[in-house]
């Protein structure tokens, strides 16, 4: 690696493993030298203080704005400033040298998942921040799975290791076994806790102490220590064994004489092995503290992948025929939308270029739509800020406005040579609320309100219920939606009030349904209405999908009318007739039916459908609420009063184990209990108690708490009626 406090001097790394992409040359937009990463990681683990600090070295930001301040720059909503927690993706462009760094800083609350979900989709690596007294925690898990979703080669940057009770050997240790990842440090720190001094740099096996202070912009290279230089020769040893792994070159050096070996072959297997997802780079340091945050630029250009180190990106031309783009500027122009941000003077939306150039004012096509879509003015994002610019390429992530009719997901793409990229999936909703204007203006203003905040967030949904007349607001978590809720009447200001959280119950079988008659038939002179379909119905337990599944045989049901049978099915499944949840995980299949020569239709059998599921599933629900992985930190005094909550919670409790001087409480809640924990634990714990949690799936609902619900919603219904 290049010296710590220097601009990066060296050009991309090529590859020498034969199965690794060929090597590549910079292009006439230097593509070679650009990195598009993110900024991922646990709730509070420093990934906002990190990109700070790289703004600052790179000189993007003359002064370091402080998350506990208020000041971060990249946290630029009103909310994320009084929360002191990213909310939005926020992107950002700054060079290092002769790179280029496109960031996009991801928040770490499990609410806003899906903030960090469409990030990963159009990045090209990511530095992963890990505290280094918890190591991993419960929402690294969760954004580590979603980077290996989308095969985002990943460093890692083991934080805080100047804080009580820093550990970097058990955040090792805890990537190995929660992350099933092999660590491989390329620096160790020199002292821990208030003695953290510096770093031993394992590939120029030197020692590099830092800058009096809080300054780590000098430091002083010596020889390593007596004490530490054991541990560093056994540690260099595992990092020249871990590159030998991704390269048979370095392989046969390493056998003959290690000592031989250079720090450029190191770097370069390095990299190979990141970009191939075969090993993981960690470095460490203290952001808060500006130590080690030069020495991470320095890793992000040294080995995460440029745009020209990534495959082709794969998709559908206009006839469905596979598709693929190469990241060129000669290719046909394709992007993917990826986020919209409303603006009075027109929307912002984010998108990646993959292929070819757009300027401001080129026509594209939006190849879901099929509707034109031209590009106004193009913007190169700082946070909040804009400037500026005239067009882009291959590589490039900006912010478009004048994108009228595209949404999250959709392509954009030349109209002569049309592609369409793989879109996003979002999770589902699991909580609720109602909605109410106080007045008949705030109610027009409401519908535009909630119609903008859907564009802008896949996860939020907003629809009016049919028995009630309410509008209601759902999305990911209690917090979700009170930052909505404030989002509502602050920045829209809307005056609306706003029920309690609802939590999103879902409906399955209870019992398999066989031999199942679904059959409508009708006569109103002239053509009537025929059609009979014979059903099984099935659970689920690896999916949540409804499946209809065609088994006809013989031709008892015509093709034609077949699929019209599936939508029936599925139509009846958004919503129960007898309570008012969606079904879900259930396998309906068609095995005989009628038809009739004139009176059978598409409408005919969709009824059909409809009333065979309906039979099936009445007097056969089990109720799914969803459930949450949580993880409680707090002392070992309080402990018991913890526990005896979670337990009142219905939590089932899976371990029990020790952190530092914290105990740490794994296990499963459910969401309908989780409401107000924060405050619960705080005051269990005078404060000193801390909480994770994330989605893990649904869990039939107890008899007890089945009763409930069910008692609930009688008593809507009465209230509704009288």
């Amino acid at each position: 690696m290049s010296s710590v406090g220097s601009s990066h001097p060296s050009a991309p790394k090529i590859m020498s493993n034969a199965t690794a992409k060929a090597p590549t040359k910079p292009r006439k937009n230097d593509l070679a030298f650009l990195r598009n990463i993110g900024i991922i990681a646990h709730i509070d683990a420093g990934k906002t203080t990190v990109t700070e600090r790289i703004l600052f070295y790179t000189g993007r930001s003359r002064n370091i704005g402080e998350v506990h301040d208020g000041q971060a720059t990249m946290d630029h909503l009103d909310e994320e400033r009084e929360r002191g927690i990213t909310i939005t993706s926020a992107a950002t462009t700054c060079s290092w040298g002769k790179y280029t760094i496109n960031i996009i800083d991801t928040p770490g609350h499990v609410d806003f998942t899906a903030e960090v979900e469409r990030s990963l989709r159009v990045l090209d690596g990511a530095v992963a921040v890990f505290d280094g007294v918890a190591g991993v925690e419960a929402q690294s898990e969760t954004v580590w799975r979603q980077a290996d979703k989308y095969e985002v080669p990943r460093i890692a940057f083991v934080n805080k290791l100047d804080r009580t009770g820093a550990s970097f050997n058990f955040c090792l240790e805890s990537m190995r076994t929660r992350l099933g990842v092999h660590p491989v440090p390329i620096m160790l720190p020199i002292g821990l806790e208030a003695d953290y001094l510096g770093n031993i740099d394992l590939i120029t096996m030197k020692a590099k102490y830092f800058g009096e202070g809080d300054d780590d912009t000098a430091f002083t290279e010596r020889d390593i220590p007596d004490e530490l230089k054991d541990a560093a020769n056994q540690a260099r040893h595992e990092m020249i064994e871990a590159a030998c792994m991704v390269d048979d070159n370095l392989l046969e050096r390493f056998l003959e004489d290690e000592t031989k070996i250079s720090s450029e072959e190191i770097t370069d297997a390095l990299r190979m092995g990141t970009v191939q997802r075969k090993l993981l780079v960690v470095l460490c340091g203290a952001a808060l503290r500006n130590k080690g945050v030069q020495a991470t630029l320095d890793g992000i250009c040294d080995f995460l992948p440029s745009p020209l180190d990534q495959p082709p990106v794969t998709g559908q031309d206009k006839v469905g025929e596979p598709a693929v783009r190469s990241c060129d500027v000669d290719e046909p122009f394709a992007a993917l939308a990826f986020k919209t941000v409303f603006d009075p003077n027109g929307d912002l939306t984010f998108i990646r270029v993959y292929s070819g150039t757009g300027a401001a004012g080129d026509q594209f096509l939006n190849t879901r739509t099929g509707k034109k879509e031209r590009l106004g003015r193009l913007y190169r994002m700082h946070a909040a800020s804009r400037e500026p610019i005239d067009a882009c390429k291959a590589g490039d992530i900006v912010a478009a406005v004048g994108l009228k009719n595209t949404n999250t997901g959709d392509t954009i793409a030349d109209g002569n040579n049309p592609i369409t990229l793989e879109s996003l999936d979002f999770p589902d909703t699991v909580i609720s609320m109602s909605i109410e204007p106080k007045s008949k203006g705030d109610r027009d203003k409401l519908s535009q309100t909630l119609s903008v905040l859907a564009k802008e967030d896949p996860t939020f949904r907003a629809w009016t219920d049919e028995e009630t007349n309410e509008t209601i607001i759902a999305g990911m978590g209690e917090l979700h939606l009170e930052v909505l809720r404030h989002r509502i009447t602050r920045e829209f200001k809307v005056d609306a009030e706003c029920g309690k959280p609802r939590v999103a119950y879902r409906q399955t079988i209870d019992q398999p349904r066989e031999r199942v008659e679904g059959k409508h038939v009708k006569q109103t002179g002239g053509h009537g209405q025929f059609a009979v379909v014979r059903m099984n119905f099935e659970a689920l337990t690896e999916t949540q999908d409804i499946e209809f599944v065609d088994e006809i045989k013989g031709g008892s049901v015509p093709r034609e009318y077949i699929p019209a049978v599936g939508k029936g099915v599925r139509d009846a499944s958004v919503k129960g007739r007898e309570f008012p949840f969606p079904f879900v995980g259930i396998k309906c299949s068609l095995y005989d039916g009628k038809s009739h020569e004139v009176d059978s239709s598409d409408m005919a059998f969709q009824s059909a459908g409809r009333i065979a599921f309906n039979l099936a599933v009445a007097g056969n629900q089990v109720f799914l609420e969803p459930m949450m992985k949580v993880e409680v930190l707090c002392p070992e005094d309080n402990l018991g009063d913890v526990i005896g909550d979670l337990n009142s919670r219905r939590a089932n409790i899976d371990e029990i184990s020790d952190r530092v001087n914290l105990k740490v409480i794994t296990g499963l809640v459910p969401i309908a209990e989780t409401f107000n924990y924060s405050s619960k634990l705080r005051s269990l714990t005078a404060g000193r108690g801390t909480y994770s949690m994330e989605p893990n799936g649904y869990a039939p609902v107890p008899k007890s708490v089945r009763e409930n619900i069910v008692k609930e919603i009688e008593e809507m219904r009465k209230a509704q009626k009288s």
